[in-house]
């Protein structure tokens, strides 16, 4: 294996590197970021934009570029929002190397596939053909390698290095260097998303160290988490009043890293029987076939659960937590009138076996919607963290009985001071941050701590507006 400075003096000189931000700015999803070297045009993430469906019409239109002259594809995590117009690249031309760490590859192909799924009920109802379907999908992953952490990797133009983001199983930050017409080398760091660290499960994020210029998101740029010891106390006190009042708890969860983390702290808190032992649920057969890649992937895991397994705790288990598989059982939940745990997606309620749930307790006054996540604009769980009385499911309007809870503690994001914080990690080199991937307020609010905390140059860039870097 080549070190990074044998690896760097094999790196072509280039002219000034070009970046074009697609999407993935003014929103918090839908990460498609082009890089333009000389003679390579390589995309970063190609995610799909999401609101108040599961995607928006939006992803339907043109890419801004010919998928076509895409020469390849890294791709920082397997969230939908960054991986999930892939099969429409690979649809409308795009040939290319897909590159991501082998985690992230194993989830990538379960969160497609179930896409596929979900794109083609929406298809059906809304009288239109699917963006993708499963073919295109089979297309992308035939296309797919893998690039393992910490290991250089020479393109010619450019070598490409992978850091642990620290956010979900697989994350990484892309860190791409080359050397300028001065025959000077040049870092520029994509963060994907940034994990909260310290995470339950995983390793810490790693520092941005020796970087130019970076691409970072802003989801939580202009707000920070509650203390990480208060949100399991929370989830504790949520539980315990939910069931006090014979009512039962409806967890709406991404179906990867969050339902993992919250199935650790509702094992923690059964086994020291802090909680009654009622039902858990995990209604989701695409959560439950990511908790055996999570089974299987320990070594990335933090210090702390490893020497938890190791003494012979299996994390992810517990007495009656129940994974549901089939729509009949899923169903079924529902006509037991004790209280129970259902945690099934999606996070944000705009699809999947959580929309049915909710609509069934949403009305009782005993039971609590918790949400455990970042609520996107135009999304239910945005109606229901705004306080609104009235939602809309299924057509039906549905009055907001139920007691609504949030715990922004188990985000898998950075809050607003960790970001700050990461940033100044790389102050001796770095020379720009663009801000990405959050609310138009979220972003600014970040940009502008970073210009007068650090003392850097930070901007909110333009869609489709090219920057040259140096």
């Amino acid at each position: 294996m080549l070190s990074l400075y044998g690896l760097s003096l094999k790196i072509r000189k280039i002219m000034n590197l070009k970046l074009i931000f697609y999407s993935g700015v003014g929103s918090v999803t839908g990460a498609n970021f082009l890089l333009q070297f000389d003679n390579k045009r390589v995309l970063v993430d190609c995610g799909l934009i999401q609101g108040e469906k599961f995607a928006m019409r939006e992803n339907r239109e043109d890419f801004g570029y010919d998928p076509k002259s895409i020469d390849m594809l890294f791709i920082t995590h397997a969230h939908l929002d960054h991986i999930g117009r892939i099969p429409k690249l690979v649809k409308e031309g795009f040939k290319g190397p897909i590159y991501s760490t082998p985690e992230t590859m194993s989830l990538a192909e379960l969160i497609l596939e179930d896409a596929v799924g979900i794109l083609d009920k929406e298809a059906r109802r809304d009288s239109v053909l699917p963006m993708y379907e499963m073919q295109d999908m089979k297309d992308a992953m035939a296309l797919w390698q893998t690039i393992p952490y910490h290991t250089p990797n020479n393109f010619g133009e450019f070598s490409v290095y992978l850091k642990d983001a620290g956010h979900i199983l697989g994350s990484s930050m892309i860190e791409f260097s080359w050397k300028n017409n001065k025959n000077i080398e040049k870092k520029i760091l994509f963060t994907g998303d940034l994990g909260n660290s310290p995470s339950p499960l995983l390793r810490d994020t790693e520092f941005p160290l020796n970087a130019n210029y970076m691409i970072m998101e802003s989801v939580y740029g202009n707000r920070n988490h509650e203390p990480k010891e208060e949100r399991i106390e929370k989830l504790k006190n949520v539980i315990k009043s939910t069931v006090e009042r014979s009512g039962s708890v409806i967890i709406p969860s991404f179906s990867m890293e969050r339902t993992q983390v919250i199935i650790y702290e509702l094992n923690k808190l059964v086994e020291s029987k802090l909680i009654p032992s009622i039902p858990v649920y995990i209604d989701s057969p695409l959560a439950s076939r990511i908790t055996e890649v999570y089974k299987a992937s320990t070594n990335l895991f933090n210090r702390n659960i490893k020497e938890e397994i190791e003494k012979g705790d299996d994390v992810f288990d517990f007495p009656r937590l129940l994974f549901t598989t089939s729509g009949e059982m899923s169903r079924e939940i529902d006509h037991s009138k004790s209280s129970k745990i259902i945690i099934a997606g999606s996070g944000m309620s705009v699809g999947g076996r959580v929309i049915h749930h909710e609509e069934v307790y949403l009305e009782d006054p005993k039971s609590t919607i918790l949400l455990v996540g970042y609520q996107t604009l135009g999304t239910l769980g945005r109606h229901l963290i705004d306080g609104e009385k009235t939602v809309t499911i299924n057509n039906n309007k549905i009055k907001v009985k139920a007691k609504i809870e949030s715990i922004l503690g188990y985000s898998s994001h950075k809050d607003s001071d960790n970001l700050v914080d990461f940033v100044s990690k790389a102050e001796g080199t770095l020379e720009k941050v663009f801000v990405v991937m959050g609310e138009p307020k979220a972003s600014t609010f970040l940009a502008q701590r970073i210009r007068d905390e650090i003392g850097l140059d930070a901007v909110v860039p333009e869609r489709e507006i090219e920057y040259e870097l140096d």
